[in-house]
């Protein structure tokens, strides 16, 4: 059954971030019930402030304060990535590389000494290693190096996350999720 064959990007904005909803109440009941304290975010909760364009919105503003209190008695904060709220609170999807973005958002917003980014992929590569058998891993690059590689079709980390990052000085490094 298909709803529209356009939906409406607001709405369609409302129902993309439940997702991220459910994945962040699950990881954080598993936390809890394994003796981690833990508490989930959306973005509207951690006031992930964006633009007014749906489905692509840019972070305009990110405001902590109301988590900070959980990260300095040790809860661990679970934050719904791809999603922000505008100034009279719609829901907006950040589009490609939003979750990434969101992290790197949330690293500069409490002043993080790094970010990490879990990927399939252990690293920055000279080129997709899945595809090309002697692609060399790139052990440091530049944030400059990197938006080059983002705006060349890289799929390791999106411009606007690697922007954002240059922007508010955070330090990246990728891994892979199972190492």
């Amino acid at each position: 059954y298909q709803v529209a064959d356009a939906p409406d990007p607001r709405e369609f904005d409302v129902l993309l971030a439940t997702g991220e909803q459910v994945v962040i109440a699950l990881l954080s009941m598993v936390l809890i019930s394994k003796g981690c304290p833990a508490k989930s975010y959306t973005g509207g909760q951690v006031h992930i402030g964006t633009d007014e364009k749906h489905n692509k919105a840019k972070i305009v503003q990110v405001d902590c304060n109301n988590i900070q209190q959980d990260l300095d008695s040790g809860i661990v904060v679970v934050v719904a990535g791809f999603q922000g709220i505008t100034a009279d609170g719609t829901i907006q999807t950040l589009g490609r590389g939003g979750s990434d973005l969101s992290a790197i958002a949330m690293a500069a917003s409490i002043k993080a000494d790094l970010c990490q980014i879990l990927t399939d992929v252990d690293g920055v590569y000279t080129a997709d290693p899945r595809v090309v058998v002697d692609a060399r891993r790139l052990a440091a690059l530049s944030y400059d190096e990197m938006l080059a590689l983002a705006r060349a079709g890289a799929k390791v980390l999106a411009e606007d996350a690697v922007a954002y990052a240059r922007a508010h000085g955070v330090r990246l490094y990728a891994r892979a999720t199972d190492g």
